[in-house]
């Protein structure tokens, strides 16, 4: 059973259009680490998430290598 088959697209409001996948990527990223218990991961505002680390300084090679592309 496909419950998605018969759902509408979402209609937007007049002149918005969703962006395309490359603007998305360009479009900058804000990270940052955030403590869980006793481990760090990386998050970014794109929704992207690292793994959880030990190690708040692999946490933050993560988040770089994240937002470098």
């Amino acid at each position: 059973m496909d419950l998605h088959s018969e759902a509408s697209p979402l209609a937007l409001p007049d002149g918005v259009e969703l962006p395309r996948p490359a603007e998305v990527l360009t479009a900058g990223h804000s990270t940052d680490t955030v403590e869980r218990g006793s481990f760090c991961l990386a998050v970014c505002s794109c929704g992207w998430k690292g793994p959880a680390r030990r190690s708040r300084d692999l946490a933050r090679k993560d988040a770089a290598r994240h937002s470098a592309g």
